[in-house]
């Protein structure tokens, strides 16, 4: 065999890369399990014994393997596997914008970002795209010929680059440049900070065309440390502070405003604001001493239309600011802060800082100590000369932690901040101004928080669905091949470690979707051995020798199998190309485990059976009950075709009418909203916990928001579902929709369980063990993609076809038979989405699943229309309908067999597989048994009526003559 001491070579080596990778997995995992194995669950014992364990090291000759290392170079898993969080964060470009034109108040700007703001709700445009078109726009309606490099735009000492007469189009590309380097910043500052919390193997990544930035933090639970650590801008700004003299009258005149106006400001009119304000308790610089629990009225009474337009001129530009935290002498009330803004809202001293660190006071107390940069102190100093015997607030984010009173001007940028701070949130505060300051604010758009028992869970079903169907398909492919069989477990054992040594290689990341990619693939790679084996067995009946035999099943196999892997790997490249998060995980693995299982099982698989062969050995391709199956099967398909369009008519109208009039039900990736799995410790109801939460998660103006609670798994989990506040992206929001949560579900939980316990469920406890969070901009990014998928898989598709066979008739039928799987998945999903005791949703996995289905499909397809296009060159006595009976009938036992294993893959997964995967694998059951159904019935059969003639006299029967041939055709 030519190249066999080629194939040899590249087999080898790439073993040895794959081993060298994956030795690392192996040995953290055994020091791991050592450590356990002594210490159970003893988590300070545990900790003891690896620090003893990674003293020891394991010296194989061609390596030394250290844990700490290992640690850090093993198999990345994903939330769902490890538990953990993730983030996805958008770097606010209106900020950057404001800071390029430095703050500029000119009218056209400011409208132009007030309808970027709105158009980014239901635009894929990125948000400074967007704004020049805006900009454009509003330009020419007000007449005001304003260009971009005008001075009250982007002409200003910002941007040095551009000048009085540099045109607009350059202005553009400098300007989304400086954004470009902008989010590039915050991508290194948020990498800082993450290293400064001490994650093992986060994922920190730039989303390509946005300003979003994801965060993958394996092993972390804290939701609300990551959130606030990763938001926090480390803006420190320093403020004038306005006082009770000056803002009290403002306030009185809120009093009356409230009696008279209370509906429309959000309170009821019998709201006293005087009262809420608790002015005679203050004790600090500030205005007003609130209770905690009165934050929220007092918020909605401040930022009402009424409230702004009764301001004076003396607070027009007022921001209202709460402390960072409650006083030491008040743990129940929060101050309120007026600080003196201006007509940009620019502070007085926006300064970065060089070096921060935790000191301590004259009372002991715990401090941070700063040196601001050259710019920041001078104008520091310039403050405090201004300002001395008055106070000075000082802010990050918009949060005051201090306002003291400026004794003496500071002339060196040195300055300490006191909040009442632990030293732990002394320490958060020195590393996030550590780490640098984000060039502009951030707000987390989308979160998923895996608990650790949870993803333990996911691991375990994992593998069991791939223990199992693993070993269906080796008890399957050898009872039916016999001898060949053993061939084709053994380089399908070789493709698993390949797939997992080239993940691990490529620093991939292992996820649940993933391993079911991975056992897909398992089926992909029995699929090409079937075709191999099929075709040998026919040249073996057709009186060859065995090495003759297989010689000409290899050949005659090719062509059939490039184009299915090929097929395949579209609908895995645009899976890649269009997804986020787990899905690119699982087209990756996809792609990985098609490109190794055509090496694997056509090449090295070869090399082994000619090896048996050319030494005079026999191999058998079938076993005594298998031998004859399908052997002499003929069935006149395209006679029956008609009947086939009426079931498929029947079919599709049902899916269409129950579309139009069922709907879908949509997941949160597609909507917006919040996911909570949420583990009791004994059986609850969900139609009453769902009564419960409506009550809870009213509006301000007492409308219910979207509320379901839905059994997940067992009778003891709830899936939760909310779009509660999800317009509001702020870390407070998000606690605020988990404390309803807990209200709301109290009854249920156990008596002594608090809200922090509730937070952080683990195998031991009841409470949230994952929860997703997409906010509306995301989730309509994420709906058009996934269209946007369907659309490009299905075109791509459409061109290979056409390429590969030169008949547009056979690109017409394939494509038609994809959206008639794609139409029935969605019908049957439509019809039964309220009945499933599994979830349903349309969603990422769910477009997942359908670009999947088609892959096979038109694998499927693809190998009749290949014994098609054979017989077109080889059999032209035959009529096109003889021709057509003859290649689908030839191809039934490939058909079966790969249906078959497929389904029973599925079917391990989906009995096995947890219930994070059952929807998942649901579509694949149903587009799996359809996909087969229409590639002979439904993609041969419109081929076929479109390639027919008039003229030609429609005769059926196996290998029924004609003379009028297809040259033609």
């Amino acid at each position: 065999m030519q190249g066999k001491g080629l194939i040899t070579i590249v087999a080898i080596v790439l073993g040895l890369i794959c081993l060298n990778e994956l030795l690392p997995t192996w040995y953290a995992s055994k020091i791991e399990k050592q450590a356990t194995a002594i210490a159970g669950d003893n988590q300070e014992k545990y900790n003891k014994e690896i620090a003893r364990l990674s003293k020891d090291t394991l010296n194989l000759g061609f390596t030394k393997l250290y844990y700490t290392k290992a640690r850090d170079k093993e198999m990345k898993l994903g939330l769902d596997l490890k538990g953990g969080i993730n983030v996805l964060l958008e770097i606010n470009q209106r900020d950057l914008v404001n800071d390029l034109t430095n703050y500029s108040t000119n009218p056209v700007l400011i409208e132009a970002l007030n309808k970027t703001d709105e158009a980014q709700k239901n635009s894929t445009k990125s948000y400074i795209d967007n704004f020049f078109e805006q900009f454009d726009a509003i330009n020419k309606a007000k007449g005001t010929n304003l260009k971009l490099a005008d001075p009250e735009i982007f002409g200003n000492t910002t941007l040095t680059e551009v000048k009085y007469n540099t045109p607009d189009e350059q202005v553009k590309s400098i300007v989304k440049r400086k954004i470009d380097a902008s989010v590039g910043t915050a991508y290194e500052v948020i990498r800082t900070r993450i290293d400064k919390m001490g994650a093992v193997q986060p994922n920190v990544q730039r989303v390509p065309g946005t300003a979003r930035i994801s965060v993958e933090m394996p092993g972390m639970k804290d939701i609300d440390k990551v959130k606030k650590m990763l938001q926090t801008s480390a803006k420190l700004q320093f403020w004038e502070v306005q006082q009770v003299p000056e803002i009290a009258p403002y306030f009185q005149s809120l009093t009356a405003a409230v009696a008279a106006k209370g509906d429309s400001m959000g309170v009821a009119k019998t709201t006293n604001f005087m009262n809420l304000l608790h002015i005679d308790k203050l004790r600090t610089n500030g205005v007003a001493n609130v209770k905690l629990s009165d934050t929220a009225a007092v918020n909605k009474i401040l930022n009402s239309k009424v409230a702004q337009s009764l301001r004076p001129a003396n607070i027009k530009y007022t921001q209202f600011m709460w402390g960072y935290k409650p006083e030491a002498t008040d743990a129940e009330s929060l101050v309120l802060y007026a600080i003196r803004g201006n007509i940009n809202q620019k502070a007085p001293v926006d300064g970065a800082v060089e070096t921060a660190n935790i000191g301590y006071d004259e009372l002991s107390r715990v401090v941070v100590d700063m040196q601001m940069d050259s710019k920041g102190a001078k104008e520091w100093k310039t403050l405090t000369e201004k300002n001395v015997g008055k106070p000075v607030a000082v802010t990050l984010d918009n949060r005051v932690y201090t306002a003291p009173n400026v004794v003496n001007a500071i002339p060196n940028g040195r300055t300490q901040i006191s909040g009442n701070f632990s030293q732990e949130e002394a320490k958060e505060l020195v590393d996030v101004l550590g780490a640098g300051k984000l060039p502009a604010g951030a707000k987390v758009v989308q979160a998923t928080v895996v608990g650790p028992s949870l993803g333990q869970e996911s691991i375990n079903a994992g593998m069991i669905s791939f223990g199992i169907a693993f070993l269906l398909i080796i008890v399957y492919i050898i009872f039916y091949y016999g001898g060949a069989g053993v061939y084709a477990v053994i380089a399908m054992i070789i493709n698993l470690f390949y797939i997992f040594g080239i993940m691990d290689s490529v620093d991939a990341t292992l996820t649940l979707p993933g391993i079911a990619g991975i056992v897909l693939t398992m089926a992909m790679a029995v699929d090409t051995n079937v075709i191999i084996y099929e075709r040998t067995k026919e040249e073996l009946f057709a009186g060859k020798s065995i090495l003759e035999a297989y010689k000409d099943g290899f050949k005659h196999a090719l062509n059939a199998i490039v184009d299915g892997h090929l097929t395949t790997l579209l609908t895995a490249g645009v899976l890649f190309l269009f997804g986020t998060g787990p899905i690119k995980g699982f087209a990756l693995t996809l792609g990985i485990g098609i490109l190794m299982t055509f090496f694997t099982s056509v090449l090295i698989s070869r090399v082994m059976i000619f090896s048996r062969l050319n030494k005079g050995k026999h191999l058998s391709v079938w076993t005594g009950a298998t031998k004859n199956l399908f052997r002499n099967t003929w069935i006149d398909f395209i006679g029956k075709r008609k009947y086939a369009y009426i079931v498929s008519g029947i079919l599709t109208v049902i899916s269409i009418a129950s579309i139009a009039i069922h709907g879908f039900k949509y997941g949160i990736d597609f909507t917006g909203g919040r996911n909570y799995i949420v583990r009791f410790d004994k059986p609850v109801n969900a139609e009453d916990v769902e009564a419960n939460l409506v009550k809870m998660f009213q509006t301000e103006d007492g409308k219910n928001s979207s509320v379901e609670a839905k059994t997940f798994g067992n009778d003891k989990q709830l899936k939760i579902s909310t779009d509660y506040l999800i317009d509001d992206e702020s870390l407070k929001a998000d606690q605020a929709v988990e404390k309803k949560l807990y209200e709301g579900l109290k009854s249920s939980l156990p008596a002594n369980m608090t809200m922090n316990a509730f937070k952080s469920a683990d195998k031991d406890h009841a409470g949230i063990i994952s929860s997703e969070k997409v906010g509306p901009t995301v989730a309509d990014d994420i709906q058009k993609h996934g269209i946007l998928a369907v659309v490009a898989a299905l075109a791509g598709i459409f061109i290979y076809i056409l390429v590969r066979f030169r008949k547009w008739q056979f690109s017409l039928g394939a494509v038609a038979a994809l959206f008639h799987d794609a139409v029935i998945i969605l019908g049957t999903y439509s019809l039964l989405h309220k009945y499933m005791p599994f979830n349903m949703e349309i969603n990422q996995d769910f477009v997942a699943a359908i670009l999947t289905v088609l892959g096979y499909s038109i694998n499927d397809t693809v190998i009749i229309f290949d014994r098609i296009r054979e017989y077109l060159r080889e059999k032209k006595s035959l009529t096109l309908a003889g021709l057509f009976d003859d290649s689908i009938s030839s191809t039934l036992g490939r058909t079966f067999n790969t249906s078959f294993t497929t389904i029973l893959v599925i079917l391990a997964i989906f009995i096995f597989g947890g219930d994070n995967l059952r929807g998942f694998m649901f579509a694949m059951l149903i587009g799996i048994g359809f996909g087969t159904y229409s590639s002979i019935f439904v993609a041969s059969a419109i081929a076929y009526d479109f390639l027919k003639t008039g003229k030609e006299e429609e005769v059926h029967g196996k290998s029924t003559t004609n003379k009028e041939v297809l040259a033609s055709k």
